[in-house]
C-alpha cells in the first residue's frame, strides 16, 4: 500500500503541480487535499511514506506544500461535507482514494483536478465517461475489484478442501461499486458451486467481531471482504478475527498477509503506480500465502497452489 499510493501520488501531484505553475506565481505554495472514507490511524504508515517521499524530491509539507487531511472515520456520509471544505480551501488538487470519496469530491468541483486511487470501475460508477478519454477533472487507476474478486473465490476454492460455503463481508448500506463487485460474485460462486454468505459489517471493533460471529453461525468454511478502504483501515483487527475463529481468508491487498492474513491476490500496484496519466487499468497481478497463517488454523494448502504463488511467506 505504501508503495502503490506513493507512486500514484507521485506522479500525479507532480504532474498537477507542472500544470498549475504555467498559471501560478513563481514560489506559490500549492496546497492539496486527501479525502478519505478511512481514518487517520488507519492510513498513517502510507501518509508517513507520502510525506517522506515528497520530502526526498522537495516537496515538504509546510513549505513548499501544504497538505490539507480531511477523514471519514468510516462514516461516508461525511464525505460531501469534507469534500465542500476543500474546494472551499482553494486547494490546487484533491487525492481521493476510492470511490466514495472521488464520488464526493466530484459533485463538489468541476475545476479543480481530481486524482483517484484504484477505484473499481470508475466508468460503471459514473466518475469518468472513460478510460481512454475521462473527461472532466478526474484522472487516476483502475483496480479491477469486480473482475479480481472473482479470482479470489476461485483461489480460496482452490486452497480450501471441501469448501462449499464462503461468507463475504461488505459494508452496510447500497453503492454502486458494491453492487458492481457482487454482480461479478454471486454468478461466480453459483459457477464454483459455492454457496455465498453475504454478511453486511459495520467496520468497527464491535460490527466486525459480529460479523465473524456471524460466519461461524452460518458454517461458512472461508471468508473475504469486498474492496474497501474501510477494511483496508481495519485489517489488523480482520486478519486477528480471521485466527481467533479459525478461518481461512483472502484479501484484496497484501497488507493484510504482511499483518499476518492467510493469502492475497491483487493488482501490483508498484507496477501500477509508475505509469502515467490518464486513467489505466492494471496488468499485473500478485498473489502472496502466509504458511505460518496457515498453521496457525491448521490449513495445509496445496502444492498445486502454492506454485501459484508469486511470494511465500514461511
Amino acid at each position: 500500500m505504501r508503495k502503490k499510493f506513493l507512486f500514484l501520488v507521485l506522479a500525479t501531484l507532480l504532474l498537477a503541480i507542472v500544470h498549475i505553475t504555467h498559471a501560478q506565481q513563481p514560489g506559490k505554495i500549492f496546497r492539496i487535499g486527501f479525502l478519505d472514507s478511512s481514518t487517520a490511524a488507519g492510513g498513517m504508515s502510507l501518509l508517513d511514506t507520502f510525506r517522506q517521499e515528497l520530502g526526498k524530491l522537495g516537496w515538504n509539507d509546510g513549505k513548499t506544500i501544504t497538505i490539507e487531511y480531511r477523514f471519514a472515520e468510516l462514516k461516508n456520509e461525511r464525505l460531501p461535507a469534507l469534500a465542500a471544505d476543500l474546494v472551499r480551501l482553494r486547494v490546487d488538487l484533491i487525492v481521493v482514494p476510492g470511490a466514495p470519496p472521488a464520488l464526493a469530491a466530484k459533485s463538489a468541483t468541476t475545476t479543480i483536478p481530481i486524482v483517484m486511487t484504484t477505484v473499481s470501475d470508475p466508468v460503471g460508477v459514473g466518475l469518468v465517461a472513460n478510460l481512454a478519454r475521462p473527461g472532466g477533472n478526474i484522472t487516476g487507476f483502475s483496480g479491477l475489484a469486480p473482475e479480481l474478486n472473482t479470482k479470489r473465490l476461485e483461489i480460496l476454492k482452490d486452497a480450501v478442501p471441501k469448501l462449499v460455503r464462503v461468507g463475504l463481508l461488505h459494508p452496510p448500506g447500497v453503492s454502486k461499486g458494491r453492487e458492481l463487485q457482487l454482480k461479478e460474485l454471486r454468478p461466480a460462486a453459483l459457477a464454483l458451486k459455492l454457496r455465498m454468505e453475504e454478511i453486511e459489517t459495520q467496520i468497527d471493533a464491535k460490527g466486525l467481531e459480529s460479523a465473524f460471529q456471524t460466519a461461524k453461525h452460518k458454517q461458512v468454511g472461508a471468508v473475504m471482504t469486498t474492496n474497501a478502504t474501510n477494511f483496508f483501515a481495519e485489517k489488523k483487527q480482520i486478519v486477528e478475527l480471521a485466527g481467533k475463529f479459525r478461518l481461512p481468508a483472502i484479501y484484496f491487498q497484501k497488507e493484510f498477509v504482511d499483518e499476518g492474513g492467510l493469502m492475497s491476490y491483487g493488482a501490483d500496484f508498484d507496477d501500477l503506480y509508475r505509469r502515467d496519466l490518464p486513467v489505466q487499468q492494471a496488468t499485473k497481478f500478485e498473489f502472496v500465502i502466509n504458511l505460518k497463517a496457515a498453521k496457525q488454523i491448521g490449513l495445509t494448502i496445496p502444492p498445486r497452489v502454492l506454485e501459484r504463488a508469486n511470494k511465500v511467506i514461511q
